[in-house]
């Protein structure tokens, strides 16, 4: 995959695309990153990128010139295409005023072969970027940052542990919380695992068994691998129900889901 950063602040990436698995992704060939300085693409004496917005306001905006030079710059396919589905590549404008990103739009940005991410800033961007340019507008929550450095990054984070062989075992992007209320797929998983199914994960215990007085749950040291993954169920229920309860209107829940969520509301109640 090839992925492309447009940004004002390109030194601002050295630091999360060096680290964990988007270094290994990119040493494995799996994706290929560059960030583009936006600046560049600016042509008068101080490589100006923003302007003052038309009819008044606080701030400035970011110039459209500059952005459609660096766009095309990259050979990237003609928006009809892009939104018509016959090119595998997209451009996403990162906007406070875009869609929130979440599980679903990841797996989606995953499978394709390209990904363009342009960091708005000051105020915002040109409408005009985002109506003949962009194919798409995210953000990455219901509130506002500096600019849209931290949003891509969390994006190119998201979007590179979902690309096949990025994470060493890739059953484990499959059982994590929101990995099937958002992509709308089943994981099968071993006996004694069971996959988040649009739930938030499981409670994890490590060694020691018994820390400070505080003891790992019984269950998940019986060695009965029906017993744990009922437990862990449980658990993921009780915290979804606890933490994200919006979470269980779309989860896919079973028979035995909705048993065990009754044991755990009706105990919590």
């Amino acid at each position: 995959m090839k992925i492309d950063i447009v940004t004002i602040f390109p030194d601002f990436f050295c630091g999360p695309l060096d680290y964990g698995i988007i270094r290994r992704a990119r040493e494995a060939r799996l994706v290929e990153i560059e960030v583009q300085d936006l600046r560049a693409f600016a042509h008068d004496r101080h490589r100006t990128v923003d302007d003052r917005p038309f009819g008044g306001g606080e701030g400035m905006v970011l110039k459209p010139e500059p952005i459609f030079e660096c766009i095309e710059s990259l050979g990237v396919a003609p928006q009809g295409e892009r939104l018509a589905g016959a090119a595998c590549e997209s451009v996403v404008v990162l906007s406070a005023q875009g869609r929130q990103f979440d599980q679903q739009v990841a797996g989606e940005l995953a499978g394709l072969q390209r990904m363009v991410l342009i960091c708005g800033r000051y105020e915002g961007i040109d409408e005009r970027v985002c109506q003949h340019l962009g194919d798409r507008e995210l953000c990455i929550g219901n509130y506002v940052l500096s600019g849209g450095e931290l949003g891509a990054a969390v994006i190119v984070d998201c979007v590179t542990r979902l690309i096949p062989g990025a994470v060493g075992n890739d059953a484990s992007t499959r059982q994590e919380s929101f990995a099937v209320a958002e992509t709308g797929r089943e994981f099968p998983g071993p006996s004694s695992t069971c996959g988040s199914r649009g739930l938030l994960d499981y409670p994890h215990y490590t060694r020691p068994a018994n820390f400070r007085g505080m003891a790992v749950p019984e269950t998940l040291i019986s060695g009965d691998h029906e017993e744990i993954r009922r437990w862990r169920r449980r658990t993921a229920l009780e915290k979804t129900w606890r933490n994200r309860p919006d979470l269980l209107e779309k989860a896919s829940l079973s028979d035995e889901d909705k048993r065990l969520l009754a044991q755990v509301t009706g105990a919590n109640s």
